[in-house]
């Protein structure tokens, strides 16, 4: 596969440069949404919708900033780009599924603040992505971190039912799943090389 390829950099995206695995941006969600799977899922869609709506934008916005040679105002462009995308989904949520608007409680707003997202604008753009490549690389961080926090929930899910010592449980149990992830995810480092 080349490099340039859209399979490769979805791939790539999803497994080898997880944002959260291995990049460790979006830390704040993995570990405080990821105590139950059907909030955790829920979670990484939204946020993945919310990747693919910021990269799409500031892949028109750069557009235009580099044809007015303003490119000094990409960061706040993006920063309005992703807090306007996290207000869509935020109204969405709250009109068509109150329950879990409720159940992701401040970490829906928090999307906003999320480096995973803003570091994808940011990232694309210095990697110079055409308009494909930038949805294959949305497309591939989306589903990155919703694979990410789902097998965090899974796992805690699991660990919850379990006789642990005290010492282990709460926020070290997390810490050390997160870090246990991170190296399984570390091994797809060499994924495509030649």
């Amino acid at each position: 596969m080349h490099a340039d390829s859209l399979g490769f950099i979805f791939l790539n995206t999803v497994l080898a440069n997880n944002f959260v695995l291995a990049m460790f941006l979006g830390l704040c969600p993995f570990l405080g949404v990821s105590g139950k799977l059907n909030t955790a899922i829920p979670m990484g869609i939204a946020t993945g919708f919310v990747m693919l709506v910021s990269s799409i934008s500031a892949y028109a916005v750069n557009l235009v900033l580099v044809a007015l040679d303003i490119e000094f105002l990409r960061l706040i462009a993006y920063i309005a780009i992703i807090a306007s995308a996290v207000q869509l989904v935020e109204m969405t949520l709250k009109k068509y599924s109150p329950a879990l608007f409720r159940s992701l409680g401040i970490f829906l707003p928090l999307i906003t603040t999320n480096c995973a997202i803003l570091g994808l604008a940011l990232f694309q753009t210095f990697k110079d992505y055409n308009f494909a490549q930038s949805v294959s690389y949305a497309l591939g961080a989306g589903t990155g971190f919703t694979l990410a926090i789902a097998l965090m929930a899974g796992l805690r899910e699991k660990l919850a039912l379990s006789k642990l010592p005290s010492i282990t449980q709460g926020a070290a149990l997390s810490l050390m799943l997160g870090g246990l992830l991170s190296l399984s995810f570390m091994g797809f480092a060499g994924l495509g090389s030649t």
